[in-house]
C-alpha cells in the first residue's frame, strides 16, 4: 500500500475523470491484481478514485471491491460509510422520491440511535419496521426490503431471496451497504450521491482495519484520550470564534451543514408549525452547499431554496434585503446560508449594512411581525474572524458559524468540520446535535485527535499563508497587469480578513465571446499544468485550501461548483497557498508562463 493511501486527503484532479469515479481506479487496480502486480510505485500511479476523500478514496474502493468479490456482487454495488444510519436513509430518500414502499427488517435490535419518529416527522421518510427471527421466512413485499445487520464481520453477507439491500454495521468501523445485483442501477448512483453530500465514506484508517480483519490480521489498537481531545477541540473552537456556547464537530463540513439544516427544520416545525421554510442560498457558492440545500428541499414539502446572488454585479446585502422582504410578506421562515468571503470571488460585503439588514424588523402581509432570519455563515475561508462574540457584527442577530475542518482547522489532515452559534441561537443547538447524532455524523476519535493537534496553531498558519498569498498576488499584478485578480483589499486584511486563496481571471483574446472564453479556459489549464510540471513536489491540481504545505490550483466550474447551474459557474483559476512553500520558485514559473503567452508566435 502506498503511504499516501492512508494519509491522503487532497486528490489530484489532473488524473481524475468524474464520470468514471471509482470505476477507472478499480479497472486498473483489477488489471494489476490479475497480473499479480502490487508494488507501491505502480499502485501509486493509479488514477484518482474520487475528487474528495470524504466521497471515497483508494482504500474504500479496495475494501468495497474485496467484499464484492467475496459475495459475487458488482463492486459498484458495495458502498462503505463511516455512518451506520445514513446508508438506510439513502434508500429511504430514493424511495420517497420514487413513491416506493420500504420495509426495514432486523433480527435482534435496531441501532440505539435509530429514531423512527424523527426520520418520519422531520425527514419525511416512509417505512415500516419488522423484527424477524428467520430471514428465509420473510414474506414478499411490494417495495424495497432493507436488512440492518449488526455484526463485527464486514466481509460475508447472506442475501435472502426477499432482501434487496443489506446494511452491515460494524460497532467500531462504520457500515457497508450491499445492493442486490437485481436492483435498479439508479439506486447505486443515488446512494453514492447521498454519501457525497450528507456524510463521508468509511475513513482510510478504518478501511485498513477492515481489510486487515478480512485477511485474518489484527492491528494493534491505538489508545486515544478521546475525552481530552474533545474538550481541547471545543475549547479551541470557542477561543477562535470568541463565543462560549455549545460547539459541535462533525465528520465533514457538509455533515455539519446537514445537521444545521435538519435541526433548523425541526425547530421550525415545533415553533412555527405549518409555515413555509426558505433556505436562501448563493447561486454560485460551493457546489456541495448548493446541492445539499436543494436535496433537502426536494424531500420536504414546505421547504424551498431561494437563489441569492452575491458576487460581481450583485451585492450580497441588497440581495438579502430584497429576499427577506418577500419572505416576510409571505410569513415564511428565512434561513440564509452564505460564505464570507465569497467563493471563488473572495468578496466581503459591507458588514455594517449586513448587520442592519439582518436586524431590520419586517412585517407580514397581515401586519404581524415577521420571523427573524437565521444567518448561517460558512467561514471556511477565514475561520479566524470574530463574527459572533459580544460586540461583534453578528452578535445581535441569530447567527451560526461553521467551517470545513479539512481546510485550516486540520491543515488538510482530516475532513472533520465544526459549528458554533451566538447566544441568540444557543437554544437550537441541542436540536442540531440531535440530528448530528441521528445521522451518526459526529467526528471520529482520530479526527478529534487531529483537530486537537492542529487547531491551536491555526491562526498562526492563517497569518503566514496570507503573507505568502499577498506577496504572490502583488507579484502577478506587476508581472501580468492585464489579469484580473479577486482578492481582499489591504483595508479588509487590516480588519482581519486574511484568506490565502485568490481567483485569477487571465487575459484573453479572440473576435467573439465564444473565442475569448475558449482561449481563457485553455490558458487556465496551461498555467496549472505548467505549475504542476515545473514544481511537482509543491504545486497540485486540487480543490483544497488551508493545507500545511504547497500550492493548490483548481478551476471552480469543473470542481467545487460541480452541481452549480452552468450559467453561475466560474471558469477562472483558483489558487490556494500555504504557510510552507517555495514562493520564489512559483514566481519564477509564473514569470516563464507570462513570457510564453506574451511572446509572439
Amino acid at each position: 500500500m502506498p503511504d499516501s493511501w492512508l494519509r491522503l486527503t487532497t486528490h489530484r484532479l489532473d488524473i481524475y475523470t468524474e464520470k468514471l469515479a471509482k470505476v477507472e481506479f478499480l479497472d486498473q487496480f483489477e488489471n494489476l491484481y490479475e497480473s499479480n502486480t502490487y508494488d507501491r510505485a505502480t499502485l501509486n500511479e493509479l488514477p484518482t478514485a474520487y475528487d474528495y476523500i470524504r466521497l471515497g478514496h483508494p482504500l474504500s474502493c479496495v475494501l468495497e471491491w474485496g467484499i464484492a468479490k467475496l459475495n459475487n456482487i458488482k463492486p459498484e454495488n458495495v458502498i462503505s460509510f463511516q455512518s451506520i444510519i445514513i446508508p438506510v436513509m439513502a434508500i429511504l430518500r430514493k424511495n420517497l422520491l420514487a413513491n416506493k414502499n420500504t420495509r426495514i427488517v432486523y433480527t435482534d435490535t435496531l441501532p440505539s440511535i435509530f429514531d423512527e419518529a424523527l426520520l418520519k416527522h422531520v425527514y419525511n421518510y416512509n417505512f415500516e419496521l419488522q423484527q424477524v427471527e428467520n430471514l428465509e421466512s420473510l414474506s414478499p413485499f411490494d417495495g424495497s426490503t432493507v436488512l440492518i445487520d449488526q455484526q463485527d464481520e464486514l466481509s460475508m453477507v447472506n442475501f435472502a431471496s426477499t432482501i434487496d439491500f443489506v446494511v452491515n454495521i460494524h460497532s467500531k468501523l462504520g457500515s457497508i451497504l450491499l445492493v442486490n445485483n437485481q436492483q435498479d442501477a439508479s439506486y447505486v448512483s443515488e446512494i453514492q450521491h447521498v454519501r457525497r453530500r450528507e456524510t463521508v465514506a468509511m475513513t482510510p484508517v478504518n478501511c485498513v482495519v477492515a481489510l486487515s480483519t478480512m485477511l485474518g490480521n489484527t492491528l494493534g489498537k491505538k489508545i486515544r484520550n478521546v475525552a481530552n481531545d474533545k474538550a481541547l477541540v471545543t475549547k479551541t473552537i470557542r477561543k477562535i470564534t470568541d463565543v462560549s456556547t455549545k460547539a459541535l464537530v462533525g465528520s465533514s463540513g457538509l455533515s455539519i451543514q446537514y445537521a444545521i439544516m435538519m435541526g433548523l427544520i425541526e425547530d421550525a416545525f415545533e415553533n412555527h408549525s405549518g409555515k413555509a421554510i426558505k433556505f436562501i442560498v448563493p447561486t454560485n457558492c460551493y457546489g456541495g452547499t448548493n446541492d445539499q440545500a436543494r436535496r433537502v428541499a426536494a424531500c420536504i414539502d414546505n421547504v424551498e431554496v431561494v437563489d441569492l446572488h452575491v458576487d460581481g454585479d450583485s451585492d450580497m446585502v441588497q440581495s438579502i434585503d430584497v429576499i427577506l422582504a418577500k419572505v416576510a410578506h409571505e410569513d415564511a421562515i428565512p434561513y440564509i446560508i452564505a460564505e464570507i468571503p465569497t467563493n471563488p470571488r473572495v468578496e466581503v460585503p459591507d458588514l455594517m449594512q449586513l448587520k442592519e439588514t439582518l436586524s431590520k424588523k419586517r412585517i407580514t402581509a397581515t401586519g404581524e411581525t415577521a420571523i427573524e432570519p437565521v444567518f448561517i455563515l460558512d467561514q471556511t475561508f477565514c475561520p479566524n474572524v470574530h463574527f459572533l462574540g459580544e460586540g461583534k457584527i453578528l452578535s445581535t442577530v441569530r447567527a451560526i458559524s461553521y467551517s470545513s475542518g479539512s481546510k485550516f482547522p486540520s491543515g488538510g489532515l482530516c475532513t472533520a468540520g465544526y459549528c458554533i452559534g451566538n447566544e441568540k441561537v444557543a437554544s437550537v443547538f441541542d436540536t442540531i446535535e440531535k440530528h448530528l447524532i441521528l445521522c451518526d455524523n459526529e467526528a471520529t476519535d482520530l479526527q478529534y485527535e487531529i483537530l486537537a493537534e492542529q487547531m491551536p496553531s491555526m491562526n498562526q498558519r492563517i497569518a503566514a499563508a496570507y503573507k505568502n498569498t499577498r506577496e504572490f498576488v502583488n507579484f502577478i499584478k506587476t508581472t501580468l497587469p492585464t489579469a484580473k485578480i479577486n482578492f481582499v483589499s489591504e483595508e479588509l486584511a487590516a480588519e482581519g480578513f486574511t484568506p490565502s486563496v485568490f481567483s485569477l481571471d487571465l487575459p484573453t483574446k479572440g473576435d467573439t465571446n465564444e473565442e475569448r472564453e475558449a482561449y481563457k479556459r485553455a490558458l487556465n489549464l496551461r498555467l496549472i499544468n505548467m505549475m504542476i510540471a515545473e514544481i511537482p513536489n509543491e504545486s497540485k491540481y486540487c480543490v483544497s485550501y488551508g493545507q500545511l504545505k504547497g500550492c493548490y490550483w483548481t478551476i471552480p466550474a469543473t470542481s467545487t461548483q460541480g452541481t452549480t447551474k452552468e450559467g453561475d459557474k466560474d471558469y477562472i483559476a483558483r489558487v490556494a497557498l500555504s504557510p510552507n512553500m517555495n514562493l520564489q520558485r512559483h514566481e519564477e514559473v509564473f514569470m516563464d508562463f507570462v513570457e510564453e503567452i506574451l511572446t509572439p508566435a
